[in-house]
């Protein structure tokens, strides 16, 4: 017998409502992609808790401008995401901040190349404990809670876990992984709970740069000829959140065609 759920309200939310009363959590908050989300999540009417590791002081402007445009619903929570032990206070930090959990965005990443003849096990520790065990143990740690509020998962994953990125060997493994993530999760956690991705192509270059050859290399294998941006990635999260009660386990590649042209 098929579980009893009841369907969404029926009615057109606005775009600044729809998620009025929702509690989010977005990892790696602080600064780029994961700003952009908080602020597309925040500007729907969801209050957030901005997480960050080291950038302590984008966290602080991004949570003064929030609770500029609406007084208390944005609040800060630091933590290291390779301390397992230490996420369970992430999910109860929304608890406090807002009373639940709505919405988890597991945004935070490690990008950088590890050519084969020079991976280290320090390497693997630091990718795949960022990119795909931190998601792993913070969407556990947040279970009850979502399922508590029919909430829902957002993985930011990368279409190099789908292709993978010559001299990313591990980053790329790491990401396939959470891609598999996803669909496990949505298996494990529904009906309660809806579990999706967002595989961004070039939407923002590394914060080191690439040499403009190369940009213009890249950006001439998407079917759109153009860079995306990272609010494209952030309204994919808010379409998630806002306008797919009945999808779950899916990967939406945000990337321009990219990942049709390879």
């Amino acid at each position: 017998m098929e579980p009893d759920i009841p369907d969404p309200p029926a009615g057109a939310a606005t775009a600044g409502s729809a998620l009025t009363g929702k509690a989010a959590l977005v990892t790696g908050a602080a600064r780029r992609v994961g700003a952009s989300i908080a602020r597309a999540l925040h500007a729907a009417g969801a209050d957030v808790l901005l997480h960050y590791r080291s950038s302590a002081d984008d966290a602080a402007a991004l949570a003064a401008e929030l609770n500029g445009v609406r007084p208390r619903s944005a609040a800060l929570a630091e933590c290291d995401l390779l301390e397992t032990a230490r996420l369970p206070g992430l999910v109860a930090a929304a608890t406090r901040a807002f009373g639940g959990l709505d919405i988890l965005v597991n945004n935070a990443s490690t990008f950088y190349p590890t050519p084969m003849g020079n991976i280290a096990e320090m390497d693997w520790n630091d990718l795949v404990g960022t990119n795909l065990k931190a998601p792993l143990f913070l969407a556990q740690a947040a279970a009850a809670s979502l399922h508590a509020r029919r909430g829902l998962i957002v993985n930011v994953a990368d279409i190099h876990g789908l292709r993978p990125l010559r001299r990313y060997p591990v980053y790329s493994l790491a990401k396939a992984g959470l891609i598999m993530l996803t669909r496990s999760l949505a298996r494990e956690l529904g009906p309660h709970v809806r579990v999706n991705a967002v595989a961004p192509g070039p939407v923002l270059w590394p914060d080191e740069g690439l040499d403009e050859a190369l940009q213009a290399k890249i950006t001439a294998r998407t079917a759109l000829k153009r860079l995306g941006a990272p609010e494209d990635v952030a309204r994919a999260c808010v379409f998630f959140a806002t306008a797919a009660p009945y999808v779950t386990g899916q990967v939406l590649a945000v990337d321009g065609g990219r990942s049709i042209g390879w």
